[in-house]
């Protein structure tokens, strides 16, 4: 937490916030409670990164200022949980690690085992009223899909991000 005194991993992480936000507003609808997204790339950056706990915080931020630029349904405070707990997930697993092909796989597993199939269904089941298992259907295929995407979409944005720290942050 005392990185966050230096200003370059404070901007760095504003940028990341608010790219983060914006990239929520866009979304590609599969079913009511299904639907892609790509805000969780800027948050894994966040917590490869600064770590952990700052990967919370941006998670966390990224669903509070999302909802209060553009709301799209009523505020749920679970889905700010699952944001902190992913950016935790992402900063424990990438953080002062070479983002490996292995390690990125194993992210994007936790994320889509623990987020996307537990966390955020139970958040969904609760704010639609629909049983667990009725939501988790359509979850499930939206998943199996996304999840070779996703992989892909991380390694080649967490290799970017991992130069352009080299860059800026290793220089000092």
């Amino acid at each position: 937490m005392k990185q966050l005194t230096d200003t370059r991993v404070m901007t760095t992480c504003a940028m990341l916030l608010g790219i983060a936000v914006i990239l929520g507003f866009f979304k590609i609808p599969i079913s009511d409670v299904a639907e892609i997204r790509l805000q969780f790339l800027p948050v894994a950056c966040t917590g490869m990164l600064f770590g952990p706990a700052i990967g919370g915080i941006v998670g966390g931020l990224t669903d509070v200022l999302g909802f209060l630029v553009k709301p799209t349904g009523p505020y749920f405070p679970g889905f700010t949980i699952t944001g902190i707990v992913q950016g935790v997930l992402y900063g424990l697993i990438l953080y002062k690690k070479t983002p490996s092909i292995k390690r990125i796989i194993a992210a994007q597993l936790l994320d889509t085992l623990i987020i996307s199939l537990c966390l955020n269904t139970v958040c969904l089941s609760i704010l639609y009223g629909q049983g667990i298992m009725a939501v988790l259907g359509a979850r499930v295929i939206k998943t199996l899909i996304m999840f070779p995407i996703n992989v892909l979409l991380l390694t080649g944005v967490l290799k970017g991000a991992e130069a352009v720290n080299k860059r800026i942050f290793q220089k000092t």
